[in-house]
């Protein structure tokens, strides 16, 4: 086994390291971008069932 050998060991390790993180960040990237999504179509879904009944639950008709 030659020096250079352990110098390509080392650095292989820290590259598997650098993309072991990367793929970390992206994977969290992604979460965050789906629960972002999710909340969106959420509140669209909101949206749409109130411009359907604007007047939904706004007035209550009482007779005494």
């Amino acid at each position: 086994m030659e020096i250079s050998d352990g110098l390509n060991i080392a650095r292989y390790a820290a590259i598997s390291a650098q993309n072991s993180t990367m793929e970390g960040v992206g994977i969290a990237m992604l979460s965050k971008a789906m629960d972002m999504q999710e909340q969106m179509g959420a509140e669209l879904t909101q949206m749409m069932e109130q411009s359907i009944n604007p007047g939904l639950g706004a007035n209550i008709d009482l007779r005494v």
